[in-house]
C-alpha cells in the first residue's frame, strides 16, 4: 500500500482469507459493499476462494491495518518529531535485546536443527489447535511452533539459566500427572486383577478351554488365570521417577515417626540441640542475669549523685 493511499476509496488489490480452508490469497474483489459503519474505511470486499471457490470476505488483519493507518500521521512540526526521536532513548531494553538474540539464532546457523521438524501445515497432530497462518506456514523451512521450543531450549543452555525452562516443565508435569489420573480410573474400571480363561490347542490344531469337574458338586468348572493389571507396573514407574510416593510426599509411618522426633530439637546456626539443653542454657542465662542485677543495685547506691539527692530530698542514704 502507498504512504499516502487515500482510504476513502474503494481499493484494487485486497487480502482476502477463507475461513474453512484457512488459504490467504490477494486478489481483485469480485463485489465492492458500502459498509458506512465502517469509518476509517466504509467498504466490504468479496472475492471467490482459489482453493475451494467460496465467497470469502478481507482478511480481518489487513482490515485491522487499514485502521491503524487511517489513524497513523506521525508528527508534522519540529518539536513532534523531536520528541519522536526522543522515544528511542534506553533501547534495545534487556527484553528486546533478547529477542533480538532470538531472531538471530532462528535464523543463523543454529536453525538447521530446527528442521528436524519441516513445516507441513496440518501434517503433525499438534497442528490440530496451532493458530499460525497455514500459508504462512508452507512458506517456512520449518515448523513455527518447534522452532519456538528449540530455540527457547537452546537460549535456556546457552545463558544456563534454567528459569527459562520452567513454563515448559510445569506443562509436562502437568501432563504427567493426568496421565497418571487416567492410569488410576482405567485400573478403578477394570479392576487391580484380571481374569482370563486358560485354553490349550489340541493335536488337530484347535483350541479348547481348559476346565476340570469339581470332585464335590460334580460341576464342570473353568480355569481362570488371574493376572495383576498391567498399568499398576506402568503407574508404580511414573510415580517413583516423579518423586510422587509415599516416601517422597513425606506420608509414610517412618517418616512422619521422624518428623514427632525432631519436633523436640531446635536448630541453632548449624548446631542441634535437645529441649533440656535449651532449658539449662536459659537457666545459665537467667543467673547471670541475676548477677548483673546485683551489681547494678550496688553501683546505684554507691553512686554520688543518687546519695546527694537523697541527702537533699529527705531519702535514705
Amino acid at each position: 500500500m502507498a504512504k499516502k493511499r487515500d482510504l476513502s476509496k474503494p481499493l484494487s488489490a485486497i487480502t482476502f482469507r477463507c475461513p474453512d480452508c484457512r488459504h490467504t490469497f490477494k486478489a481483485l474483489p469480485s463485489e465492492v459493499i458500502d459498509a458506512p459503519e465502517f469509518m476509517h474505511h466504509p467498504f466490504r470486499y468479496l472475492a471467490a476462494c482459489e482453493i475451494c471457490n467460496d465467497s470469502v470476505e478481507q482478511a480481518p488483519f489487513e482490515r485491522a491495518l487499514f485502521k491503524a493507518w487511517s489513524n497513523a500521521t506521525g508528527p508534522k512540526t519540529p518539536e513532534g518529531k523531536a520528541a519522536t526521536a526522543a522515544n528511542l532513548e534506553g533501547h534495545p531494553t534487556p527484553e528486546e535485546a533478547m529477542r533480538t538474540r532470538f531472531n538471530a539464532m532462528k535464523h543463523g546457523l543454529t536453525a538447521k536443527t530446527a528442521t528436524y521438524f519441516p513445516a507441513r501445515p496440518d501434517g503433525y497432530s499438534f497442528c490440530v489447535g496451532c493458530k499460525v497462518d497455514r500459508d504462512f506456514c508452507a512458506a517456512q523451512s520449518a515448523c513455527q511452533t518447534q522452532t519456538m521450543l528449540f530455540m527457547q531450549v537452546h537460549a535456556a543452555f546457552e545463558q544456563r539459566d534454567p528459569k527459562k525452562l520452567t513454563g515448559i516443565f510445569s506443562g509436562m508435569q502437568a501432563a504427567t500427572i493426568a496421565v497418571v489420573q487416567q492410569m488410576l480410573q482405567t485400573i478403578l474400571a477394570d479392576g487391580v486383577t484380571l481374569r482370563n480363561p486358560e485354553w490349550y490347542t489340541d493335536k488337530e490344531g484347535g483350541m479348547n478351554l481348559a476346565c476340570y469337574t469339581d470332585p464335590t458338586t460334580g460341576e464342570r468348572q473353568q480355569i481362570m488365570n488371574i493376572e495383576a493389571h498391567p498399568l499398576l507396573k506402568t503407574l508404580s514407574e511414573f510415580l517413583t521417577r516423579n518423586n510422587m510416593n509415599l516416601g517422597d510426599l513425606g506420608m509414610t509411618p517412618k517418616v512422619i515417626e521422624q518428623q514427632d522426633e525432631s519436633m523436640g530439637r531446635l536448630k541453632n546456626d548449624d548446631e542441634r540441640g535437645s529441649v533440656t539443653d535449651f532449658m539449662q542454657k536459659q537457666t545459665e542465662q537467667l543467673a547471670l542475669l541475676v548477677d548483673k542485677m546485683g551489681n547494678a543495685k550496688a553501683r546505684a547506691k554507691n553512686d554520688p549523685i543518687l546519695i546527694e539527692y537523697q541527702r537533699e530530698n529527705g531519702g535514705e542514704v
